[in-house]
């Protein structure tokens, strides 16, 4: 898994915003419309067991049930004219929803 430059501008902007360092919780759970959903959150602490991705002193975490729907993917944050959202490039899955956050292997 690799933390995309784009992600980890992105984090450090939202740092620089709240004023504590942030780091990108990423998670696989079941359900969503196509079978597994993505769940990125923004925190402030890691878990014992997380998986520590970091570029330019910018951290993502994964958790250990989530790693292997995760391998290979990269997070990045785009900004286009539909939004601006962290987005996980998954080479895994088989199929994805409309809305880029649910997908099945």
């Amino acid at each position: 898994m690799v933390l995309a430059e784009s992600a980890a501008r992105r984090l450090a902007k939202l740092a620089e915003i709240e004023g504590h360092a942030v780091m990108l919780r990423v998670a696989v759970d079941g359900g969503g419309c196509s079978g597994f959903q993505y769940r990125l959150e923004l925190v402030q602490t890691a878990e014992a067991d997380d998986l520590r991705i970091e570029t330019d002193g910018q951290t993502a975490l994964v958790d250990t049930v989530s790693v292997p729907f995760l391998k290979g993917s990269e997070i990045a944050y785009v900004d286009e004219l539909a939004g601006a959202q962290f987005v996980v490039r998954n080479p895994n899955a088989a199929t994805s929803c409309g809305c880029g956050v649910s997908f099945s292997i």
